[in-house]
């Protein structure tokens, strides 16, 4: 059985389906065999399954890897905060809720 650090794409579990299918063209038919049975040991999604085997039989019939690095950003990798995070004391909200009788401060409710 493959561990998940011996897998041929970096971090494959958190990968979308959409993307998945661009990423394992770079792969040869030993890196698909992998990657195929690590996906039907654990999660086993027929559509990932199905992507797979069909590529497996395209590589099978001739037809050669894509160039390419398989860690690469993808176009469909989701964007991290560059900056951090954007909480400020500025953009926080209030330190506290008024009191259930309201805010003594404003004139405009009844004491």
């Amino acid at each position: 059985m493959t561990e998940h650090d011996q897998l041929p794409l970096p971090d494959y579990d958190h990968l979308p389906v959409q993307g998945l299918a661009s990423r394992i063209r770079t792969l040869d038919v030993a890196g698909l065999e992998t990657l195929l049975a690590y996906e039907r040991a654990h999660a086993d999604r027929l559509q990932v399954v199905m992507i797979m085997e069909t590529r497996l039989q395209d590589l099978r019939s001739g037809t050669q890897p894509s160039g390419g690095d398989p860690a690469a950003p993808a176009a469909d990798d989701p964007a991290h905060a560059a900056g951090g995070s954007k909480v400020s004391g500025a953009t926080s909200g209030p330190p506290v809720n008024p009191p259930s009788h309201g805010d003594p401060t404003n004139p405009a409710q009844p004491r």
